[in-house]
């Protein structure tokens, strides 16, 4: 079994190339039964563990499964270490003989990017240019990368809560530049600001990243043809975006998980803020065409994530193949 390493998995892959195994895989016949979650109670805080299977279906060649174990310490951020660690094994799929064993937590910062950017490939304008970024964690210059693989973005402004991170995150994106995944031309403008309120009224695309409890994005904020991309509020004590926001947008989730896991769009329905006919529909079915996705430039439209073990596996599989 060969392990493998960040850097290598970093080497072996580029979004282009990524959003198109996501799209090909959620158009595919894999299974991915519901994830295990467990709460992990610790001293000062309560901790996650997530195990998430996938595998090919019977006559997909070739054949794959893939598990990724999961852990999030909220706490980590205090102690100068990642919140998200994981580990995703890959295996046989005929033979169940293992085949590698990856660093789940990279794996994850590329395919949790990669699915943003391809619900936006559906749901954002064709001509989306200005970026939001809410939150300055790991997951920031991916998201940024993402979203330009999936539309023409110029220009980039960095919120956080800690202001000195945010400029943090702008100097070490600045430095790497746009190594892997965007487009042609020149790199996007990347400032930091303040003013979360100004910055989303004019942003075409808003990404949040965060572990927020409370709501950052109001929908009052959102102007025409806006695309809202939340990412973060992995729990149900968790919101980035007030129910104003998801009422305003056409909804679209990862998968049916959401409408129970994970914070904004499982809570507003658990409230009664929505209901489950405001979501439009899934990764699934906007890939297979079942369902439209943006309408018109002026329409409002939104997607949760909270991370789907069909995404592990086509990034593990994109991966192994490369290498």
């Amino acid at each position: 079994m060969r392990v493998v390493s960040a850097k290598e998995i970093d080497a072996a892959l580029s979004f282009p190339a990524l959003i198109e195994a996501l799209r090909r895989a959620f158009g595919a016949k894999l299974e991915a039964p519901e994830r295990h979650h467990h709460e992990v109670a610790r001293e000062n805080e309560t901790a996650t563990l997530l195990l998430m299977p996938a595998w090919t279906g019977a006559g997909e060649r070739p054949s794959y499964l893939a598990t990724k174990l999961a852990t999030v310490f909220p706490g980590n951020a205090a102690r100068g270490r990642p919140s998200v660690y994981a580990t995703t094994i890959l295996l046989d799929g005929e033979t169940g003989e293992p085949l590698a064993a990856m660093d789940g937590t990279r794996l994850t910062l590329w395919r949790t990017a990669a699915a943003s950017a391809l619900a936006a490939s559906y749901a954002a304008r064709e001509d989306a240019s200005r970026l939001l970024m809410v939150g300055a964690g790991a997951l920031a210059p991916f998201l940024i990368r993402a979203h330009g693989a999936a539309r023409p973005i110029r220009e980039v402004t960095i919120w956080n809560h800690n202001a000195a991170r945010a400029k943090e995150a702008v100097e070490r994106i600045s430095r790497e530049g746009r190594r892997k995944g965007g487009r042609e031309g020149e790199a996007p403008l990347i400032s930091v600001t303040d003013d979360l309120e100004a910055a989303a009224r004019a942003a075409d695309i808003i990404t949040c990243a965060t572990l927020s409890r409370t709501p950052l994005i109001r929908g009052e904020w959102l102007k025409e043809g806006a695309h809202l991309d939340l990412v973060g509020a992995f729990n149900l004590e968790m919101r980035e975006a007030d129910d104003a926001a998801l009422r305003r947008a056409r909804l679209f989730v990862d998968t049916k998980a959401a409408l129970k896991e994970g914070g904004d769009v499982a809570v507003a329905l658990s409230q009664g803020a929505i209901t489950a006919s405001h979501v439009a529909g899934d990764l699934a079915s906007l890939v297979r065409g079942d369902v439209q996705g943006r309408s018109s430039p002026r329409e409002i439209t939104a997607f949760k994530s909270i991370g789907a073990a069909i995404e592990d596996l086509a990034a593990a599989v994109a991966v192994w193949e490369a290498l």
